[in-house]
């Protein structure tokens, strides 16, 4: 399949020459843009959709494509590591002797691409349409994955080596909570040694200005069902005398959050830590603003615990969410039943000083107390879960990926934080004992999760020379 580019992007005013080696690479990048395009558009066109079993050929052939192009890429022990769940790809090149090593890591599984009827092209025929690329997982994270293979590619092609050691790292369970991949980084903990992981996955803030994600927050999740009459009856006949299962739901629902939004579970915010006076400042002072932000997500306003601004509230304080609320008849017209049960699927955002397991029995613990009579709680744990993480202050990845960005774009980025989780971030720190820095050339306004999910073209190719800046500066930094 051809695709047509919008061109390579001119240098941004005040971006910094680059050493002669990068530039030989980048000058091969330049002539292979409309490769590098075409590359996605196959990539992204295999629906490697883990949540559903149905797509398990797809994952696997998902899985082959990435080892095939890894291969071509120069890289050395290319191959698939076989997990209880779907595979992990993993290559390296370890040809710089003294360097430090990267640990690279991305995902190459997908999001559902559901509900079908919302998209404007079809999920899985990736489609250019300006300066942008639509398609399921073309942001989330096949794009930003990509292009770091076509990075190592370009140089091991115009020069032989690569500045630093790499060891790429590729799951297919990241869209659904990473289950099986601590396990493999604790088997294979010898061959992922590092001296700190690099990760494609996360995402920039804005498509104007660069950007830092220094912290992410964590993740628990649970499902509960409200169980009434051993079927379902009819609401004239039995109404009033009996517990309706979706009210009591909604009760359970209601009781989660205080009438200002606060988190209502006792105990949850044990350990959360206040932002210090500096930090609420600085947030201040990026250029954000809740009309815009309303505006770009179609809500009619803003909304959240009270006492804490839009900002503080997506990135650095903990919250519980519905994801899902079902039950009794949703056909069309009128059908007078009183159901037998109620579902309900929550997830929470944790920030550091959180923990997963403690905060889902929290939760549990909050809706068996609250559980009405006449009604029965089923409650279904969730192994979908992460911890929070913060890249801590000074550290090597983040003053260097902050001063490459500087470099790219002739401006200083902001450092922000992610409202979204990352599971293996938590392993990678308490397995290998490593820091991960998010450099991802996703932006967050690219319907991530959604439908329309689209990537910016001109950001996979700043991202790939990003990407050789970022390892040329780490293969020669002191210390």
């Amino acid at each position: 399949m051809s695709a047509v580019t919008t061109g390579w992007p001119a240098p941004r005013p005040g971006a910094a020459p680059l050493p002669a080696e990068l530039e030989a690479a980048v000058s091969l990048l330049r002539n292979r843009a409309d490769a590098s395009l075409t590359e996605l558009i196959e990539f992204a066109a295999v629906p490697s959709v883990s949540a559903q079993s149905a797509h398990a050929p797809d994952m696997a052939r998902a899985a082959g494509w990435l080892v095939a192009r890894m291969e071509r890429a120069g890289l050395q022990n290319v191959g698939l590591w076989p997990t209880a769940g779907h595979p992990a790809v993993y290559g390296a090149w370890l040809g710089a002797p003294g360097a430090p090593t990267a640990l690279v890591y991305g995902h190459y599984d997908v999001q559902p691409p559901e509900p079908l009827e919302r998209w404007s092209t079809p999920p899985f025929t990736p489609t250019v349409i300006g300066e942008r690329v639509y398609g399921r997982g073309v942001s989330d994270d096949k794009g930003p994955l990509l292009l770091t293979v076509q990075a190592a590619d370009a140089l091991l092609s115009a020069t032989g080596a690569l500045p630093l050691n790499v060891k790429f790292l590729f799951e297919g369970e990241e869209e659904v909570g990473s289950a099986h991949l601590p396990a493999l980084v604790a088997q294979r903990a010898a061959e992922l040694q590092a001296d700190f992981v690099i990760s494609a996955d996360g995402g920039m803030w804005s498509a104007e200005f660069p950007s830092l994600t220094v912290s992410g927050r964590g993740l628990a999740a649970l499902e509960f069902s409200v169980h009434g009459p051993a079927r379902d009856l009819h609401s004239g006949r039995h109404g009033g005398a009996l517990h309706n299962p979706l009210h009591a739901a909604a009760a359970l629902v209601a009781s989660l959050h205080d009438d200002h939004g606060r988190v209502a579970i006792q105990g949850f915010y044990d350990g959360v830590q206040e932002l210090s006076a500096e930090q609420r400042a600085g947030l201040t002072r990026l250029p954000f603003s809740d009309a815009e932000y309303v505006a770009q997500t179609g809500a009619p306003a803003a909304y959240g615990e009270a006492g804490y601004s839009t900002l503080e509230r997506q990135w650095h304080r903990p919250t519980v969410e519905v994801n899902g609320l079902w039950g009794g008849y949703t056909g069309e017209g009128s059908k007078t039943v009183l159901p037998a049960e109620a579902h309900v699927k929550l997830t929470c955002r944790l920030v550091p000083g959180q923990h997963p397991e403690t905060i889902a029995a929290l939760l549990a613990e909050h809706l068996r107390t609250h559980t009405p009579p006449g009604v029965r709680l089923e409650l279904r744990p969730s192994d979908h879960a992460a911890g929070p993480y913060a890249l801590p202050d000074g550290h090597l990845l983040r003053v260097t990926a902050g001063q490459v960005l500087h470099e790219l774009y002739g401006t200083a980025p902001v450092e922000v934080g992610m409202g979204g989780s990352i599971p293996i971030l938590e392993t990678f720190r308490d397995v290998l004992g490593l820091d991960t820095v998010l450099f991802s050339f996703a932006v967050g306004d690219e319907n991530i999760h959604a439908p329309d999910e689209f990537f910016r073209i001109p950001r996979l190719y700043e991202g790939q020379e990003a990407w050789l800046r970022l390892w040329w500066a780490l293969g020669h930094a002191d210390g």
